[in-house]
C-alpha cells in the first residue's frame, strides 16, 4: 500500500539566484553537492538522470524556469511509487539567496522508514549545498561514490571504527580535525563540519568528503574539487580504505 508524503525545507544561501540555479539545475552543479554522477536536459520536459553506483534512476523535468524555480518528477512504478522534487529560488539583499526544497511523492509499505531517512537526509544536503556554495563557489566537484560492507557489527562499532580511521575520538564533533592517508591517493586533512548518528562530514582545501555510516553499508560521497581528480581511483582508494578500517576494529 502507498503512502503520500511531503518534505519541505528551506535555506539562506551565500550566493546570488544564478548561482544557486547553476548548483541546483545543472549536472554538473548538482554533481558538486548531492549524490552522484547527475544530467539534466535543460528544458521542461526534458529528462534528468542520477546513476549512483551503477543504478541510474530518470525523471522528467516538469518546471524550468531559470533562477526561479525547477522540478522533476520520476515515473510512476507498478505500485503507484514516485518521487518528485521542486527548487523555488529567491533572491535578498546583499547577494544572498533563499531556497526552499519540497520533496513530495508516494512511498510503499516501509514508508515510515524511508521518511523518516529522507526527513534526516535533507537537512544534511542543504548543509553541504551551503558548504559548496561557501567554499568551492565557480569550481565543478569530480562526484565519488564508494562503499564497504561492515560484516554483523553493530551500527556503534563501525561509527567507532570509521572515526578512528580518520585520527577522531569516538565522539565526533563539529569543528574537529579529521586525518586520514587511503593508499594510492593523497592524505585527507581537514575539518569536521557534520556530525550525527548516520553522517559525518570532512570539508578539505580541495573536496568534500562524506563518510554514512550505518545502518547497513558504508556509503561515501565524496565531491572533490582538485583539477587531477580521477573518480576511478578515488573510488577503488576509499573503498579499500574503509575495509581496511572495518577489518582493523
Amino acid at each position: 500500500m502507498t503512502h503520500p508524503f511531503e518534505i519541505e525545507q528551506e535555506i539562506v544561501l551565500p550566493a546570488d539566484p544564478e548561482q544557486v540555479w547553476e548548483a541546483i539545475a545543472t549536472g554538473p552543479g548538482i554533481d558538486s553537492w548531492f549524490m552522484g554522477r547527475n544530467e539534466v536536459e535543460p528544458r521542461e520536459n526534458g529528462t534528468a538522470a542520477m546513476d549512483v553506483g551503477g543504478h541510474r534512476e530518470k525523471a522528467v523535468v516538469t518546471a524550468y524556469e531559470p533562477g526561479k524555480r525547477f522540478a522533476t518528477r520520476t515515473g510512476t512504478a507498478e505500485d503507484g511509487r514516485f518521487m518528485a522534487f521542486e527548487y523555488l529560488i529567491e533572491g535578498r539583499e546583499g547577494g544572498s539567496t533563499v531556497l526552499r526544497v519540497v520533496h513530495s511523492g508516494m512511498l510503499g509499505d516501509d514508508w515510515q522508514d524511508e521518511y523518516d531517512a529522507l526527513r534526516r537526509g535533507w537537512p544534511f544536503h542543504l548543509h553541504t549545498l551551503r558548504e559548496y556554495l561557501t567554499y568551492f563557489a565557480g569550481r565543478t566537484g569530480t562526484p565519488v561514490f564508494a562503499m564497504a560492507l561492515p560484516g554483523e557489527r553493530p551500527a556503534r562499532q563501525v561509527r567507532a571504527a570509521l572515526a578512528r580511521g580518520l585520527s577522531l575520538p569516538a565522539t565526533v564533533d563539529v569543528g574537529a580535525r579529521a586525518h586520514a592517508e587511503p593508499a594510492g591517493l593523497p592524505p585527507l586533512a581537514g575539518e569536521v563540519t557534520w556530525s550525527d548518528e548516520e553522517r559525518c562530514e570532512v570539508r578539505t582545501a580541495d573536496g568534500l568528503y562524506t563518510f554514512h555510516h550505518g545502518p547497513g553499508p558504508v556509503l561515501m560521497f565524496h565531491h572533490l574539487f582538485g583539477r587531477d581528480a580521477d573518480a576511478a581511483a578515488a573510488a577503488t582508494g576509499w573503498q579499500q580504505w574503509a575495509a581496511g578500517v572495518l577489518a582493523e576494529h
